[in-house]
């Protein structure tokens, strides 16, 4: 039963920040600094949010309706054979995802844009990148 109030909450909470969003777009004549990026963050971050809680709560009405449906889709989240097929799956989108971020970086540097911008995608190149080489020493230890 809390995950269906929770579920609630974040679709609340994802109207809230559209609104919110909205509200700010509508009355801040000029905005200066922040407030010119702050509405368009609120409305994608509740929108995403709003959609996620919808979802959530969709999903489990139509699972209640058939419970065959349920079981057969808890069993599908835990079969070792689709787990491997989803960590597999992540595995390459990584790999591909180190080379597109890589190229994008040299291209923004190359077309001289603002360097704090290919600074910020080099920091969060590189935080991902440590991420990976953390867990590949984890489960070598492990393994």
């Amino acid at each position: 039963m809390k995950k269906v109030g929770l579920s609630y909450f974040i679709t609340a909470l994802g109207v809230a920040l559209l609104a919110g969003g909205l509200i700010i777009l509508k009355t801040v004549g000029e905005p200066q600094g922040i407030m010119q990026a702050l509405p368009y963050v609120m409305i994608g971050l509740g929108c995403g949010i709003f959609g996620h809680g919808m979802g959530d709560i969709i999903n489990r009405a139509s699972m209640k309706n058939h419970p065959e449906l349920a079981q057969q889709d808890e069993i599908n989240k835990s079969d070792e054979r689709n787990v491997a097929i989803a960590n597999r799956a992540k595995a390459k989108a990584y790999d591909a995802m180190l080379f597109i971020f890589g190229a994008l970086m040299v291209a923004l540097a190359l077309m001289n844009v603002d360097l704090i911008v290919v600074l910020l995608l080099v920091f969060a190149y590189l935080f991902v990148a440590g991420i990976g080489i953390y867990y590949r020493c984890k489960y070598d230890k492990e393994m």
